[in-house]
């Protein structure tokens, strides 16, 4: 009775530690990796198309209902694909249009570099307000719709976000994981 008693609980402890050190199955943004670089010189518009080799976006940013009732916070976005295509907007704010209020969602038409599959997106935050996006969903005519859930609170003055793509090792070549 007693070894039996023994093992329950050693079973029960075993699924207990395991169970604490499974890792969360919903990825969370992190702050921008030393793989990855945001190219700040080339900036996207957010108006007519100016080059055959530009492409529209749409790209979609819902603030968290955990959210401030309104950010006076500068906000800056960038994304792009695997293959080192990338689109920077400086800035998407606009206090007096009321962008980014507490559960809002914001729809901005962009026009950048044409990408393949986007696979990352990234966020900067600039100002003391603590904004908190949701999530950020991105529509383009050469990559399927892509969405990135943050519901966090955005760390200020760095670039924060997700990375989902997948670098070849060997060849040099890139590609969505």
């Amino acid at each position: 009775m007693e070894a039996t008693r023994a093992m329950f609980l050693l079973l029960i402890f075993a699924v207990l530690v395991s169970s604490s050190q499974s890792g969360s199955i919903i990825p969370r943004p992190r702050p921008l990796s030393s793989l990855r670089k945001i190219n700040t010189t080339t900036t996207s518009t957010q108006g007519l198309l100016q080059n055959a080799g530009t492409c529209s976006y749409t790209v979609v940013i819902r603030t968290s209902c955990s959210s401030i009732s309104y950010t006076r916070d500068r906000i800056s976005l960038a994304f792009g694909d695997a293959y080192g295509n990338q689109v920077y907007v400086p800035r998407l704010d606009d206090p007096r249009s009321r962008t980014f209020e507490r559960c809002s969602t914001d729809t901005f038409d962009i026009y950048g570099p044409c990408t393949y599959q986007i696979c990352y997106v990234y966020l900067y935050r600039q100002g003391y307000d603590g904004w908190i996006p949701y999530d950020v969903t991105i529509y383009g005519y050469n990559t399927n719709p892509v969405s990135f859930y943050y519901n966090v609170r955005m760390p200020r003055d760095i670039w924060y976000g997700f990375d989902h793509c997948y670098y070849g090792a060997r060849s040099g070549s890139a590609a969505v994981k």
